[in-house]
């Protein structure tokens, strides 16, 4: 009996030492591919990575801020020399937001700005913009607005 246990016992380990050879995709059915030809600016926690322009050139991005999210940084790069022009545009019409802060490549910052922006970008990188609550003002903004980047050469 102890013989017959013993080997009851090694024949059950071994046979949950054999790999299972298990075909997992039904015969049938293609793998579906995601389009991967559009990328979106889209905000990630309190980032929004400006990546792709529409026909005109315009970068444009959908964002929201929170209370979890008081200021958000929109990054995007910059290879032509020339005027930047964007502007923020709140859902729901006017609120108490403005971009805060531009902080260029070589990490020297300007600002404060209001809704609209306009500076001439005289380097070449990654820029960011840090847009938030006008802090002179009451009432700081909550929800979600649309922001605009146009970037005009010289």
């Amino acid at each position: 009996m102890k013989n017959f246990l013993m080997l009851l016992i090694s024949v059950f380990f071994f046979a949950c030492l054999q790999k299972e050879n298990r075909n997992t995709s039904p015969e049938g059915s293609k793998p579906i591919l995601a389009n991967k030809d559009k990328e979106e600016n889209k905000q990630t926690g309190d980032t929004i990575y400006m990546n792709a322009t529409d026909k005109n050139g315009v970068f444009t991005a959908e964002g929201v801020l929170d209370s979890i999210h008081p200021k958000i940084y929109v990054k995007f790069r910059n290879e032509n020399l020339g005027e930047l022009k964007a502007v923020i545009l709140p859902v729901g019409g006017k609120g108490n937001i403005r971009f805060n802060q531009i902080i260029f490549p070589d990490k020297t910052s300007d600002g404060p700005f209001g809704m609209d922006l306009k500076i001439q970008l005289t380097q070449k990188g990654d820029h960011i913009i840090v847009i938030g609550h006008s802090l002179m003002a009451d009432n700081p903004f909550w929800g979600k607005f649309k922001v605009q980047f146009e970037n005009k050469k010289d």
